[in-house]
This record gives structure tokens, C-alpha cells and sequence, in this order.
């Protein structure tokens, strides 16, 4: 009975997500996704410039000289992004402070999808331990939102080259704070990633040193595949389907995808935490087994936490509090 009901409750946090949302034009845009590489007119152009891209170690590294900027007021911090997009409000990055009155451990929040708010319940738990909680605004959302949209639909979308740029812009945005509050003294840094925002935080985690722990929340390995099978991204399927097929996608995409990454996760000095649903319709658990698996090839087992629920169950009660508890106990 209870599953039956977490279940439809699903489901109709689902549908709500889907109201005002359209099937938009399948676009390669490779320029936006790499910058200076040659024109792509085909997927198979596409594909050999994101197969560089991922053999490339530093394309997840900011630019030399980005470190300048930071405006600090009122517990809000604010700086300039390190990629210029077409969209002025998403070239500055918001990000919500909540100190914890030591310098001890720091955590960067990377938030779902299309979120309308911020974890204030997080952030005020955490604080209380003795965690610094910093909630960055992803490409797209929040203050940094695109006029008149009311879903954060140019970072994840049809747009091929886009996408890229839009996860790209962000682990550039998290690197680049995580830098700057380690230049404030916080010790320890800790990343925290939820749906979406689990891939930001896990590329971040693989590529960036000073990252010493990583909790990803309903976390896969391939974006393609969460895309092309998950419940809340059936629109930008439709737009895919008839001009893709999920191979391409996934080669596509493979620079975005946690499992290509799997061996910087595995990285020494590292700590990683997956929180996953078994009733979870937006990122499969199969997608999750098969990242976990490709973890456990990569000579790193994490710390696990499945819960009987969904993908938007796992944020009610009782759910969300096992969530909340493991991830405190995983920081200390």
C-alpha cells in the first residue's frame, strides 16, 4: 500500500514537471560545446570532437587567471562565471552562504533540475554540525534564470553542444568557488550532488583535488541514457528520437558521462557516497547499478544508501531524513 502510494505520488510530482514544458529543435551547436574546434555539420563530426574532448584532461579545468570577481554581502556571494553565454543573467553566478562559525569542513550543493528553491533545511541541519553550506546556482536557474522560461530548458536540452557547455559552465563555476573557499582557510571541502546536479558534483569530484569527499543523491552514469529513459525528460526524447540514436547520444554526451570518469573518482584522497531509490522512474536503477558497477572496476567502493522510494519521494519523510542522517555520518 505504502509503495503503491509513494508510487502515484511520483508520478504526479511528474506530470506537474512536465506542465509548460515543449519538444524544442534538435541542434548540434559543437561551437558552444567546443570552442575554437571545427564546424560540425554531422553527428559523426560531433562525435570525434567530444571523443577529443574526453581524452582531453583538462577540458573540465578552468581557465589560468579566472580567480577575480567575488562579491560578498549578507550571506550571498557573487562572481562572474568563467564561460559567457548568450543569456546575461547566467553570466553570474549566486551563490547562498550559511556559516557554520568554523573553518573546519565546507559543503557546495549542486541542486536538481529545473529547482525552484533552495534547501534551507540542509543548510540550517548542517550548519549545526559544524558545516559551512554553500548553494550555488546552477547554469539557468535561479538568479540566473533566462527571461520569460519558467524551466531551466538550455541547460538540458536537444541542444547537443549546449548541454555540454551548460555542464561545463557549471563544474567551472564549482571549481572555481571551491578554490575561493579554500583561500578563505576552510579545511576540508565536500561536494554534494543531487539528480543533476549529482553529475556536476561527481565531474568536479574526479577532476578537482581539493575535493576530499563527494555525496551524490540519485546519481547514474550515462546522461544519454537518463535522458533518453528517464520520466522527466520524455520532451527532450521526443526531439532526440527522431534524429539520434541513443549510441550516437551516449558518444555524444560521453564527456558528461560519470562512468567515462569513474577512475577519478577512484582517485586517493577521495571519499564518495551514493544515495539511491529503488523505485526511482528518472534515473533507473539499472543506470545506477551499471555506474556502480564501473565504480567497483575502477578499484573504489562507495558508501551506499538505496531507500524503497522514488526520485521525488526520496525529499519527504521518512526518506529524506535516512538520506539526511547517512550523509552526516559520511562527513564525519
Amino acid at each position: 500500500m505504502l509503495h503503491s502510494w509513494l508510487d502515484h505520488w511520483d508520478e504526479q510530482r511528474a506530470r506537474r514537471g512536465e506542465e509548460g514544458k515543449k519538444a524544442s529543435d534538435f541542434v548540434l551547436d559543437a561551437e558552444r560545446a567546443f570552442p575554437g574546434a571545427m564546424k560540425a555539420t554531422s553527428i559523426e563530426e560531433f562525435c570525434v570532437l567530444a571523443d577529443s574532448a574526453l581524452a582531453d584532461p583538462a577540458f573540465f579545468d578552468e581557465p589560468s587567471g579566472s580567480g577575480q570577481g567575488f562579491e560578498r554581502e549578507e550571506g550571498w556571494l557573487r562572481f562572474p562565471s568563467g564561460i559567457s553565454t548568450d543569456i546575461e543573467a547566467n553570466n553570474v553566478v549566486w551563490a547562498k552562504i550559511t556559516e557554520s562559525g568554523s573553518l573546519d569542513r565546507a559543503m557546495v550543493v549542486f541542486h536538481h533540475w529545473n529547482a525552484s528553491a533552495r534547501n534551507r533545511q540542509i543548510a540550517k541541519f548542517f550548519s549545526l554540525f559544524g558545516v559551512t553550506v554553500v548553494e550555488i546556482a546552477m547554469p539557468y536557474h535561479f538568479e540566473r534564470s533566462r527571461p520569460g522560461s519558467a524551466h531551466a530548458d538550455y541547460m538540458l536540452s536537444p541542444n547537443l553542444g549546449r548541454t555540454i557547455q551548460s555542464v561545463r559552465q557549471a563544474v567551472w563555476d564549482g571549481r572555481k568557488l571551491i578554490r575561493w573557499l579554500k583561500s578563505e582557510g576552510y579545511r576540508e571541502i565536500s561536494v554534494l550532488g543531487m539528480s543533476l546536479g549529482s553529475w556536476v558534483a561527481g565531474l568536479i569530484a574526479a577532476h578537482d583535488p581539493a575535493v576530499s569527499k563527494a555525496s551524490l543523491f540519485l546519481a547514474g552514469g550515462s546522461l544519454a541514457d537518463m535522458v533518453w529513459t528517464g520520466r522527466a525528460t520524455r520532451s527532450i526524447r521526443e526531439s532526440l528520437e527522431p534524429e539520434i540514436e541513443l549510441a550516437d547520444l551516449r558518444r555524444c554526451w560521453g564527456p558528461l558521462d560519470l562512468e567515462n570518469h569513474a577512475h577519478g573518482l577512484a582517485r586517493p584522497g577521495l571519499d564518495l557516497q551514493l544515495v539511491l531509490a529503488r523505485r526511482d522512474k528518472v534515473v533507473l536503477p539499472e543506470l545506477s547499478q551499471r555506474f556502480m558497477r564501473r565504480l567497483k572496476d575502477a578499484g573504489t567502493m562507495p558508501d551506499i544508501l538505496e531507500l524503497n522510494c522514488g526520485h521525488y519521494s526520496l525529499a519527504i519523510p521518512p526518506y529524506i531524513l535516512f538520506a539526511g542522517l547517512s550523509l552526516k555520518r559520511f562527513l564525519s
